[in-house]
């Protein structure tokens, strides 16, 4: 039943191993090891060619067990298996565990088969019961008393304001009832006698009026006039024509429209700056520092400051549920997707548990800053993401680097580009732009639009006579594939040095547009794929990039498909210290942030300094 158990040190000593069959089950474990448990995921299987792998740490003595077998077998007794051979090894070598001797030879056959057979004869004996009925314990009805289902006659019930009627003096009988209901109410006779009164005033008066002659017919001066058109005071005439027009279409027009912004050339040459937020490192320590020293109530005496300290014992998920409560609501409040907050807080839990910790370390402290080091682990990147350099290898070697831009609708695919765009000519790159998106009316407009003004802030007169953005387009209703596969050769042609690929977004992945993108990626074959997501969403964001990736795997027909390589995350001059968004797009697809959108300028572009995000988010 099962192929492969094995147990080593989180340093990579194979303490013990046990193998059923000839498949190599290596990479299997070295994907486990590299995605989930480097990566502090809780994540309880883990699939990888047609096996299924789960694995427990043992925290004290820094310990991996890994089980791995087919995936087409339903085995129920493996995690009773995990956690039953975790406690027999323990028992067996708890002296050599704790004097680390990790080289010696570790007998373990006969211990091993042992457990494997209780737990096969548990699994069997568990599936001929019948499966138990849910206690009336365990019943939501159980949680009523019976002194809130008990109804009481003359209870207090909210009244209702009537609101006033108004009497029509047409129909008697409602005034008659009326004046019933108020005797009826204990108004007083004086009372009922004034209102009688009045009534037949008013009575007397609607006979009088209804003597008068019934209205004349409309007389023809009363009928309706015709529309007239309506004259606005600011209008103009058709002499100030020349003046307003505005749709000037030449490159020396575009000039002195720009010439505004002229201050901002130079400001971005070189790499990008990192992103400036409030939490610095000095205040994220002393507000933790404040935290440590916080003097407990006088309640309970001088003895009452141990409370909250763990005393040299080993953690335990009792211990820590509460901090991670706390935390876990934190997280979701500063924006984090509420399930990536929850699977945090588990490996934080299972990183911590079984950890022995110092007489004066409190729960909430060590929890806060395992977490603290998780996300930053989350937020650093796994492998470099140097964009400038790549692009003047490429120049080197007389290619243009490809970069394409994807998302949903209204995420500031185009804005964000341009500012891209503005900093890549910034640093003496020559940039093509293809306007793929095909589909939104007013997409291409809007590139040509960014390429006016770029080419207005850096004219070819300061480049020897280049002219440093170009737009290549074909209008509406065209292969977006086939337009891009055409600016990427004529870029080459031409010694360009970048292609900026904008692609069209949809509020939904429709297979039409994922059928569209696979194609774009597959027959240009990027040298970068940039997912641009909003900084304002939590949960929507983890599901539209999901989705996004998933479509991208799915509707690929290569076994190892042109996935996303890095995200753009836009608006987050929006958001002030809900930063949660960076967390979720991270840690669900494992990549990096490449650039962070701060506001409407090209200058607004930043690169993501991880620390003080997180401690933004902490704090």
């Amino acid at each position: 039943m099962i192929d492969l158990f094995t147990i080593f040190s989180k340093g990579g000593i194979v303490l013990w191993c046990f193998q059923s069959t000839s498949n190599i089950f290596t990479t299997s474990v070295n994907s486990l090891i590299q995605s989930v448990i480097l990566q502090e995921k809780t994540i309880n299987t883990f699939e990888d060619n047609g096996a299924i792998l789960q694995y427990k740490l043992d925290n004290e003595f820094d310990l991996v067990f890994i089980v791995a077998y087919q995936k087409i077998l339903q085995l129920s007794y493996v995690d009773k298996f995990l956690s039953d051979i975790h406690l027999e090894f323990r028992d067996k070598y708890k002296n050599e565990l704790s004097n680390r001797s990790f080289f010696q030879n570790f007998e373990f056959s006969k211990n091993y088969e042992y457990v494997l057979r209780k737990s096969e004869e548990w699994a069997k004996v568990q599936s001929k019961l019948p499966k138990q009925m849910r206690t009336f314990e365990e019943s939501a009805k159980s949680k009523k008393t019976v002194a809130s289902m008990i109804e009481k006659k003359n209870e207090d019930k909210p009244v209702k304001k009537e609101k006033k009627k108004e009497v029509n003096f047409v129909d008697e009988s409602l005034e008659v009832k009326e004046l019933l209901s108020n005797s009826q109410n204990g108004v007083t006779e004086d009372i009922i006698a004034v209102n009688r009164a009045k009534f037949a005033q008013k009575m007397a008066q609607k006979k009088k009026d209804g003597k008068k002659s019934p209205k004349s017919p409309k007389s023809p001066t009363q009928e309706k006039a015709g529309k007239k058109p309506r004259v606005w005071d600011l209008g103009g005439t058709t002499k100030d024509l020349q003046n307003l027009e505005r749709t000037v279409d030449r490159p020396e027009d575009a000039k002195s429209h720009y010439t505004a912004d002229t201050e901002i050339v130079g400001s971005m040459e070189g790499g990008i700056k990192d992103l400036e937020v409030e939490s610095s490192d000095e205040e994220f320590e002393e507000e933790v520092e404040r935290e440590e020293i916080k003097k407990p109530t006088s309640k309970g005496g001088m003895f009452s400051i141990f409370k909250g300290l763990v005393g040299s014992k080993n953690l335990t998920a009792s211990d820590m549920q509460p901090a991670l409560e706390k935390m876990r609501d934190h997280l979701i409040a500063k924006n984090v997707a509420s399930d990536i907050a929850v699977k945090l807080c588990d490996s934080v839990a299972t990183k911590l548990e079984g950890k022995v910790l110092g007489t004066f370390d409190s729960v909430a402290t060590i929890v806060k800053s395992t977490l603290t080091d998780s996300l930053v682990q989350i937020l650093s990147p796994n492998r470099r993401v140097d964009i400038l350099r790549d692009c003047l290898e490429s120049k080197k070697n007389g290619t243009p680097y490809v970069m394409t831009f994807c998302g949903v609708n209204g995420v500031g695919k185009s804005t964000n580009l341009s500012k891209i765009c503005f900093w890549l000519i910034e640093n003496n790159l020559q940039v093509l732009i293809a306007a793929c998106d095909t589909f939104r009316a007013g997409a291409v407009e809007q590139l040509r639009t960014h390429m006016r003004h770029l080419n207005a802030l850096h004219p070819p007169e300061r480049h020897a006579g280049r002219q440093m953005v170009q737009l290549y387009e074909k209008g509406y209703g065209k292969d977006a594939a086939g337009i891009a596969m055409e600016a990427i050769r004529y870029a080459r042609d031409c010694k360009m040095d970048v292609v900026l690929i904008d692609t069209a977004g949809r509020m939904q992945v429709s297979l039409l547009f994922t059928t569209t993108i696979k194609t774009l990626l597959k027959v240009n074959e990027p040298d970068l794929v940039l997912f641009v997501g909003e900084a304002l969403v939590g949960n929507e964001a983890v599901d539209q990039l999901v989705k996004f990736n998933q479509a991208l795997a799915d509707y690929s027909s290569t076994t190892n498909p042109h996935l996303i390589d890095g995200i753009v995350l836009t608006k987050f001059d929006t958001i002030d210290d809900k930063v949660g968004a960076a967390i979720s797009m991270t840690y669900i697809t494992g990549q990096p942030i490449v650039f962070v959108g701060t506001g409407q300028t090209y200058t607004d572009l930043k690169a993501l300094n991880v620390k003080a995000v997180v401690h933004s988010l902490m704090k």
